[in-house]
């Protein structure tokens, strides 16, 4: 009888044991299932700042913009400054007899003659021209025209180089004086230079505007100075104007008919 039972509560525990295991099991298939599953919280991810939802208006660029730049671009730009052309002249005597100075003359003008040749002031001087283009910076800088002249041999004045202020619609006019002490024939240069002097900084720049080159010829009369040929120039105009005087000939004849007549 104790046998039995002994086999019985084996038999009783082996089957409580699986009933044990399948409701195990069954509460563990039903916690795994998606239906049962309680929701848990989904993360968050930061946006990008460039990202724009779609749902949401696209801003204009001016919102898109900095204030800085907004405020930049609102303030107007004056408009670049209208170049000033002007003529460029220069005359000189292309022949100096030696002994004798003449005049190199150097004008910057308003451009009021087109495209005319311009005209030598003193007859026989050879002239070169041409229209320059100068910036107009007269409301903001002090302009100063500036010439030079480089010329090897003969005596040059003023030999440094001249300042003159440039002012709008105003011409400028340079003057050297040229002496040859030798004949021969001499080659130079006449440079042109602005000088821009901000108003308020004081700062200088300067444009290099022309270089213009001259050729002088220096010339003599038979070795003499230009004195000396001017002296004998003198004298044969005196002659000429002699001889050329009505009845010249007659009274020179008839004072030759006195002296032979004395010396018979």
């Amino acid at each position: 009888m104790r046998k039995m039972l002994s086999t019985r509560q084996r038999l009783t525990f082996f089957i409580a044991g699986l009933v044990l295991i399948a409701i195990s099991l069954a509460c563990g298939f039903g916690a795994s299932a998606p239906g049962n599953q309680s929701a848990a919280p989904a993360p968050t991810f930061a946006q990008p700042s460039s990202g724009l939802s779609t749902s949401t208006p696209v801003p204009s660029i001016e919102k898109l913009m900095p204030e800085a730049t907004q405020s930049a671009a609102a303030i107007p730009v004056a408009p670049p400054a209208i170049p000033e052309y002007r003529r460029l002249t220069l005359e000189f005597p292309p022949q100096i007899r030696v002994g004798d100075s003449d005049i190199i003359r150097l004008t910057l003008e308003v451009n009021t003659l087109g495209n005319v040749t311009p005209t030598a002031v003193i007859e026989g001087n050879k002239v070169t021209g041409g229209v320059v283009q100068i910036p107009n910076l007269y409301d903001t800088h002090n302009v100063i025209a500036e010439a030079r002249l480089d010329l090897a041999g003969p005596d040059v004045r003023p030999t440094d180089a001249i300042d003159e202020p440039l002012l709008p619609g105003q011409s400028v006019t340079f003057f050297w004086s040229v002496h040859p002490v030798s004949a021969g024939t001499y080659r130079g240069t006449v440079w042109l230079s602005l000088i821009f002097v901000d108003k308020v900084s004081e700062a200088e720049s300067r444009l290099a505007v022309a270089a213009q080159p001259i050729a002088i010829e220096a010339t003599n009369f038979f070795g003499l100075s230009g004195g000396a040929a001017r002296t004998f120039g003198g004298i044969g105009s005196a002659i000429g104007a002699i001889l050329g005087f009505p009845f010249a000939t007659d009274i020179l004849k008839w004072l030759w008919d006195r002296v032979r007549h004395k010396e018979s």
